[in-house]
């Protein structure tokens, strides 16, 4: 069996656009953990069976909505506060990348995010952490490009 082609963490890049022209994408140090998610909302009827309406009804599901979400935990770096701090003080969305690069190819995840919440903590003998979470804001383009 052939063995699959994976993807060290470190390729697993988060970077914020910075709202200028030409927008410059930068990903802020300090995540050991984070997370790309993409959602359907679903609606659901249930479909009977015509020739035994005593029979138990299967679900059937259409796509209503879909939605995308970025979390990520890990160190507060002094280099990165000034990019949080532009990305939380607006109520405007950030256009964030969101990309995975492997020796066979780079997928990629773009689109206008909302920063749900962004969270500072800190425990005795322990490094100040943050934990971030973002919502779409709209259309997520997703694109696979072969290398």
């Amino acid at each position: 069996m052939a063995k699959p082609t994976t993807a060290r963490p470190g390729s697993f890049i988060i970077a914020l656009g910075d709202g200028g022209s030409p927008e410059v994408f930068t990903a802020p140090c300090g995540f050991t953990s984070k997370a790309f998610n993409f959602t359907r909302n679903l609606a659901e009827v249930n479909i009977p069976d015509c020739d035994d309406p005593d029979a138990p009804d299967w679900l059937g599901r259409d796509v209503v909505s879909l939605s995308a979400s970025v979390s990520g935990s890990g160190v507060l770096a002094a280099e990165s506060i000034e990019t949080w701090l532009a990305a939380v003080n607006t109520t405007a969305s950030v256009n964030v990348t969101v990309t995975v690069t492997y020796t066979t190819g780079v997928l990629t995840m773009t689109g206008a995010m909302q920063i749900e919440s962004f969270g500072v903590s800190a425990e005795q003998g322990q490094k100040v952490s943050v934990d971030v979470s973002m919502q779409s804001d709209g259309e997520m383009t997703v694109g696979w490009t072969p290398l």
